[in-house]
């Protein structure tokens, strides 16, 4: 039996099971309602989720664990889980059954799985990579990984695979782009939630959203036929500092424009969920609105407005396609803003595609630099909740 109908009679019998438990609740207690320990619709509630939570719970982990065998015996196992579970909420279907509190354990619980899913994913996560590290430093030497100065892989051997070049590719782009997305981005949610009229309002933020929504390909494709090109033509070539139409700074101003939004957006709304009150407040005591919006609204929205730098500035390391396009792929040291260089992430890209020996150091060193992010992101929350509570403490 396909998958796909077991779904579908699985879910039906958890439809009926809803209305067939609320109607007999309520005709057991002579249609008044007031006899129930619990409303009808959480008994209904309790034999739905009783009758699908189980049979759901098992395909899934099916299809997890053996997804291209025979699903048949599965299909009907989960079909008898499911009438068992409407069959025990058509006997425990009584006036006084705590059917509200069933439901709430059972909602509980799948809350909990949720949870337990996302934590356990992100040690999926981090486990493999440590694995895979590790067997990377049993094949390369990590003090030439972390202090190594060329990269170079060669899968016939001889390989020079130092991060350094990678690592300073990556914050040199980063760094720019938050040069330009930051200030602009947080300016903008100021002007926003301060000082704009609603109707600018309505019409200037809708249009600041669509940069979100543009692909990043978009933005690559305008890094190498707009911005890199005029980058070249009216500062590098003057200027004698580059020939090349691909470089860091195309590759930072594209992104930072990009991030613009993931800043402001999320700085304008935690701006405006500070309480009027306390602007009332400052201005009764002679500040002006300038004055408040420094000493007053910024220290209190401080705290989400850390949280959208970060999301930038992690957006902003792991951004791959805009530095493709933009940045070029040669990885270098140099301090030059107009010559090509790349990031972490492209390189993780080029060395686990195409017909590579997986257990070559060129392709397990893939996992290294993912894990090297990884550590990078980490200690970025940390420096930002530590500002977050220096700051807090401060304000408070």
């Amino acid at each position: 039996m396909p998958v796909s109908w077991t779904l579908l009679i699985v879910l039906a019998l958890a439809g009926a099971g809803y209305f067939v438990t609320r109607a007999r609740v309520v005709a057991l207690a002579g249609g008044d309602v007031r006899r129930l320990h619990s409303r009808p619709s959480y008994h209904g509630w309790n034999a739905a989720l009783l009758t699908a939570l189980p049979a759901l719970f098992l395909i899934a982990i099916w299809r997890f664990v053996q997804p291209a065998a025979n699903a048949t015996p599965v299909a009907i196992l989960a079909l008898v889980l499911a009438a068992a579970g409407l069959a025990l909420a058509l006997v425990r279907n009584a006036p006084d059954f705590r059917a509200r509190n069933a439901v709430e354990a059972m909602v509980k619980g799948l809350l909990i799985l949720c949870s337990s899913i996302a934590i356990l994913t992100t040690a999926g996560i981090v486990f493999s990579m440590l694995f895979e590290t590790g067997h990377f430093f049993q094949k390369y030497p990590w003090q030439d990984f972390f202090f190594g100065t060329t990269w170079s892989p060669r899968f016939g051997g001889g390989s020079q695979l130092g991060i350094l070049p990678l690592l300073w590719g990556t914050l040199y782009i980063s760094l720019i782009a938050l040069a330009v997305s930051v200030p602009i981005g947080l300016f903008a949610a100021i002007y926003m939630s301060e000082y704009a009229s609603a109707r600018l309002r309505s019409v200037a933020k809708p249009m600041i959203e669509v940069l979100a929504g543009i692909p990043t390909i978009v933005y690559g494709l305008f890094a190498l036929i707009t911005v890199g090109p005029m980058l070249r033509d009216w500062f590098a070539q003057p200027l004698g500092l580059g020939n090349s139409g691909s470089s860091v700074m195309t590759a930072g101003l594209v992104m930072g424009i990009m991030l613009i939004p993931f800043v402001s957006s999320l700085s304008d709304d935690i701006i405006n969920a500070v309480p009027q009150s306390l602007r009332d407040g400052a201005l009764g005591l002679g500040s002006t609105q300038s004055e408040t919006v420094r000493k007053v609204v910024l220290p209190a929205a401080l705290p989400g407005i850390v949280g959208a730098v970060l999301l930038a500035a992690s957006r902003a390391i792991g951004e791959t396609m805009i530095v493709v396009l933009g940045a070029g792929a040669a990885a270098r040291m140099d301090l030059n803003p107009f010559e090509a260089m790349t990031t972490i992430t492209v390189k993780i890209v080029s060395q686990l595609t195409g017909d590579n020996d997986f257990a070559a150091p060129e392709t397990l060193v893939a996992f290294a630099l993912g894990l090297t992010l990884f550590v990078i992101t980490l200690g970025l929350n940390i420096v930002a909740l530590y500002v977050v509570r220096k700051y807090r403490e401060q304000y408070e």
